[in-house]
């Protein structure tokens, strides 16, 4: 669970797990300071993060020699009607096409992009 706390710059937010701590903000033109990432850069690291921990996982179970992975994630929000994540990925390491394409797939089945392909319900407790 996290827990997200108001602090004394407008706008700025603490927000922690119990163990790791960061800071969100907004921007200087919505009257935020900028010192923290914004809550849609959130989403974005959530799901790029999670691809890249997936794929190294998967790499080094299957003994792959991926040295390193780089995902990319822009949330477009240019539709009203729809959220669009566009992501690539990028792997590191002398690996063969069919190691790509299985990287590809198990980039594809991050927690995370599960999670976000589900239907979406929100419930105030």
């Amino acid at each position: 669970m996290i827990t997200s706390e108001s602090m004394d710059k407008d706008y700025q937010v603490r927000f922690t797990d119990g163990t790791h701590v960061a800071v969100s903000d907004t921007t200087p033109e919505h009257g935020g300071s900028g010192e923290g990432f914004g809550p849609h850069e959130l989403l974005e690291a959530a799901l790029g993060n999670c691809i890249a921990i997936i794929t190294r996982m998967f790499a080094r179970k299957h003994g792959m020699p991926l040295e390193g992975v780089t995902v990319k994630v822009n949330l477009n929000r240019s539709d009203p009607a729809k959220a669009v994540f566009e992501y690539s990925v990028d792997f590191k390491g002398d690996l063969d096409e069919a190691a790509r394409e299985k990287l590809t797939r198990a980039a594809k089945a991050c927690p995370v992009h599960k999670t976000l392909m589900r239907q979406l319900e929100f419930v105030q407790v």
